[in-house]
């Protein structure tokens, strides 16, 4: 995306540890070297004045390389619970900013900061009220989640038999996409919007009665300042299960339903579809407590505590 944008774009040849054996983490000691050497490159050629790490294997070479050439760093942890490399190198950060307030245990109390975590710019424009018509916006990430597809797939027919269907947009991912069409085709859904990918996430939002997707940290953001409610059905393999972390947040503050994975089925999902789109009162109450949760300015935020770590002034950026 970045080269499409006309951003400029730098890479380090790091790989994961989480899910690899004894001998997998023993094998990338020769890549970590490889990653640092790279990264220290990249920071001599582009003098940062400071680094924000925002988690994941790419950041740990170029916030270790940032640690030995005396350049402060950031952390952004954008997950209910924090990753390894968060975990890792929170110890030498300057300031750790967090996305939700309690994700912070791991880290030293003086250096948390709660910012939020940055999204395009639009979501904020989401209207407060949920147009509570019954329709569904059904999506898995941008490639999709086979998983949720498949249990919508089977959810049809028992759609079918509802005095009112409600309206759905379905976003497959590209690979279940002609399947998953196929589908609402043969079970009578010809009104449904089935799409591989959608590119206007704001209006897709704001038209939503109820959202059925993943738990990653940047569906949990857009869904609390957009103020939408929701099933969520966490990705199980996510890194330390951090998904289930997302969604029981949410959940605890009354501003979604889990259904974890592996006691997803048709019939369950329905019925809680159901239980949700009867009670519109509940549905706002719930769009209410996600809105308490979002944080609009985050981007801001952070951009203000690299500042005050800098002590220098810089003109507001549009």
């Amino acid at each position: 995306m970045l080269p499409k944008l006309g951003l400029p774009l730098a890479t380090v040849d790091m790989v994961g540890v989480v899910g690899r054996g004894w001998r997998g983490r023993f094998e990338l000691i020769p890549r970590l070297l490889k990653s640092l050497v790279q990264a220290r490159k990249i920071l001599t050629k582009f003098q940062p004045d400071i680094v924000i790490g925002v988690g994941g294997y790419a950041s740990v070479p170029v916030l270790l390389a940032a640690k030995a050439k005396g350049i402060p760093y950031i952390i952004h942890e954008q997950n209910a619970f924090p990753g390894m490399s968060n975990r890792l190198l929170g110890r030498w950060a300057k300031v750790i900013c967090l996305s939700l307030p309690d994700s912070g245990s791991s880290f030293a109390e003086e250096k948390k900061r709660i910012t939020g975590n940055p999204l395009r710019a639009g979501f904020e424009n989401c209207p407060a009220a949920v147009d509570v018509q019954g329709k569904l916006l059904i999506f898995g990430g941008s490639r999709g989640a086979r998983a949720i597809n498949n249990t919508v797939i089977a959810m049809l027919p028992l759609l079918k038999k509802w005095q009112q269907e409600p309206f759905i947009v379905h976003q497959t991912g590209d690979d279940d996409f002609l399947t998953v069409k196929d589908a609402y085709k043969r079970a009578g859904y010809d009104n449904a919007k089935v799409v591989p990918f959608i590119d206007d996430m704001v209006s897709a939002y704001t038209d939503a009665t109820l959202v059925i997707c993943r738990a990653g940290a940047t569906t949990l953001a857009e869904l609390t300042i957009c103020g939408r409610p929701a099933i969520l059905i966490p990705f199980p393999h996510a890194a330390a299960d951090h998904q289930t972390a997302n969604a029981r947040k949410l959940e605890s503050a009354g501003a979604a339903r889990m259904i974890a994975q592996e006691d997803l089925n048709a019939e369950k999902l329905a019925c809680s579809i159901a239980e949700l789109l009867n009670d519109k009162q509940n549905l706002q109450e719930m769009a209410k407590r996600g809105r308490e949760l979002g944080m609009p300015d985050a981007a801001a935020l952070i951009l203000d505590e690299c500042r005050t770590l800098l002590n220098k002034s810089y003109p507001e950026v549009d």
